[in-house]
């Protein structure tokens, strides 16, 4: 039970969307980057929350009285948002995936190009600061391409452990995005090949 099967191999589990809390792996270092992201939305901002269990926890976080609206593709950040009296919640909408239940297709994409996020907070599976962030699954990858184009600064929601990997499909270079939140302090020695690129390491 420590692997999943996918198409043309397998993935940790660690690195997979979970639909159980008592199953999220590394809870307390999603945790700690939720409390490190959540001071970083300012109040009337237009934010954009990827799916996953790290972007999971800073849904979570955000305040009630927060004065925000907020986009996602996510069946499971909706829920957490939905219930928050000052959040203005805006689902996009198209084809949802059974396993990350996001919606994945291209109208989501259509609709992410016509709107302008102040910010976005993702998550990725995949992270080296040569190859960038990658998928292994080609259609995550167009939905990441278009929230990063549709917004103004994007922050990248990262376990270190998914430092120096890779996956065949790439989405971007790592310097397309403006900040990487991990659980580590700035000055850890794993973000030296990140300190390059001109990103905000919180």
């Amino acid at each position: 039970k420590l692997l999943k099967k996918v198409h043309g191999g397998a993935i940790s589990l660690g690195f997979t969307s979970n639909k159980n809390s008592s199953e999220v792996f590394d809870i307390e270092e999603k945790q700690l980057i939720s409390r490190k992201s959540v001071e970083l939305i300012q109040d009337g901002s237009a934010i954009f929350i990827d799916g996953g269990t790290t972007c999971r926890a800073i849904a979570k976080a955000i305040h009630n009285n927060k004065k925000i609206t907020c986009f996602t593709l996510s069946l499971h950040i909706a829920m957490e948002l939905v219930h928050k009296e000052g959040v203005d919640l805006i689902f996009i909408g198209g084809k949802v995936s059974r396993v990350s239940h996001m919606s994945i297709s291209a109208g989501a994409i259509n609709e992410l190009s016509q709107i302008t996020f102040d910010q976005s907070f993702i998550g990725t599976g995949y992270i080296d600061a040569v190859h960038g962030l990658s998928e292994f699954d080609w259609e995550v990858v167009q939905i990441k391409r278009a929230i990063i184009k549709s917004s103004k600064k994007t922050t990248l929601l990262c376990i270190s452990k998914k430092f120096n990997s890779q996956q065949k499909y790439k989405c971007v270079n790592v310097n397309a995005i403006t900040s990487i939140v991990t659980e580590l302090a700035p000055n850890d020695k794993l973000f030296e090949p990140f300190k390059s690129l001109n990103i905000n390491l919180i």
